[in-house]
């Protein structure tokens, strides 16, 4: 598999299962680096059982997690299985881990220990609350991080209904772009020192980060702001408004989109109501002013306002579902959906690359792996002669993938 990328050469090894942390080695294999993925021997990463769906009994799940990564799977309870990622981890770049607080340093594969070895190493552990604090113990689920983060406080229809959650499981995938992020800042420093480091972050913690203009308003006025279905804690109009025939989101966020809407609504007269004059009014006066303008939108079908929307340079959209979205040209033209071959699946689409390079583009490098499936040439990148992978596989310290 032939590497693109800014990150080309640097070699990732991840320790990693379900989201989080596989969301930060697929952003940096995209990115170039090399990403060996070591799996537990017996039934690997616990993605591959997350169906349905399959796709000729393979995982979609897992396999849109685990793209361009190379697999190897290992007996972590063994000690040749030690030996193996000892070695493995000798000349890494990085290390990416989510276990549980001291399992690594169970294993002897703490921050500490590896070190020693290879001071260059960054090492990146992701949690569910971080490695300090009194919640460091805890396990992590992007259920919970959402409930603790206030995520869940600031989503859904308004006050008096359910907590919502939000769909995308928003502080898995957030943990592990700010994982990746974190991976690159030492990197850089790495690279004016020789210093590797240890990197820490959270699903709590990248919850948080979710809440920047409701921990602003909480902040400054000491009281927590609830949900507000599609509308903006600050600026409005600015949410999901319904037409003739579906919904479209309407971004007039500022005072001269504000009266660019008004002229494409044919409603001049709404910019002269004291309740609408400024931001201000309307914020205070919103519940009025999305019924006020819902009579308007409700007269056209979603098509028909986009268009003059467009036209009169106010900005808006459709509300796609994923589906529809894979489809819309914008996508595939910023390649977000990409095909792979996969050795069993055959070819398939996954999401691409969220950046883009002028200099050194990224790719999705490949399918997800196999469980086992570059195992002996991993091995054998390692020093490990033919003889020594056959023993390892034949007591089943190593596991090779059956194509």
């Amino acid at each position: 598999m032939t590497r693109q990328g800014p990150l080309t050469g640097v070699k990732v090894v991840e320790l990693a299962h379900i989201m989080a942390g596989p969301v930060c080695g697929l952003m940096l294999a995209d990115m170039g680096a090399e990403v060996i993925k070591v799996e537990k021997s017996e039934g690997g990463d616990d993605t591959r059982r997350m169906v349905p769906p399959t796709v000729a009994g393979e995982s979609a799940a897992y396999m849109m997690m685990n793209r361009g990564k190379r697999g190897l799977a290992l007996d972590l309870k063994h000690p040749d299985g030690k030996a193996v990622l000892r070695r493995l981890l000798r000349d890494a770049d990085v290390l990416i881990e989510n276990y549980r607080a001291g399992t690594m340093e169970r294993l002897g594969f703490g921050y500490a220990a590896l070190r020693r070895d290879n001071p260059g190493l960054i090492y990146c552990s992701l949690s569910g609350f971080g490695r300090t604090g009194p919640y460091a113990d805890r396990a992590g689920f992007d259920l919970v991080a959402q409930g603790m983060s206030g995520l869940m406080s600031i989503t859904g229809e308004g006050p008096g209904r359910p907590p919502v959650k939000s769909g995308a499981p928003v502080t898995d995938i957030t943990a592990g772009i700010v994982a990746a992020m974190g991976v690159l800042a030492a990197y850089v420093h790495r690279l004016k020192t020789g210093e590797g480091q240890e990197v820490d972050t959270s699903l709590f913690e990248a919850g948080i980060v979710q809440t920047y203009w409701q921990s602003a308003i909480a902040l400054a006025t000491g009281i927590a702001p609830g949900p507000m279905g599609s509308a903006h804690p600050l600026n409005a109009p600015y949410e999901a408004f319904p037409t003739a025939d579906g919904w479209i989101t309407v971004g007039a966020a500022n005072q001269t989109n504000w009266l660019r809407l008004l002229a494409v609504l044919g409603a001049e007269a709404l910019a002269e109501d004291p309740r609408f004059r400024e931001n201000r009014g309307r914020m205070e006066h919103r519940a009025a002013l999305a019924a006020a303008l819902s009579a308007y939108f409700r007269e056209a079908s979603s098509a028909e306002w986009l268009d003059r929307l467009e036209a009169g340079g106010v900005p808006a959209g459709p509300v796609l579902d994923v589906a529809a979205m894979h489809r819309d040209p914008q996508t595939l033209a910023r390649e977000m959906v990409v095909e792979v071959a996969h050795p069993r699946a055959g070819p398939m689409r996954t999401l691409g690359l969220p950046v883009k390079f002028s200099a050194t583009p990224g790719r999705v490098h490949g399918p997800a792996p196999l469980l086992g499936e570059h195992s002996r040439a991993i091995l054998a990148a390692h020093g490990y002669d033919a003889a020594a992978i056959d023993d390892l596989i034949g007591r089943g310290v190593v596991r090779e993938s059956a194509a």
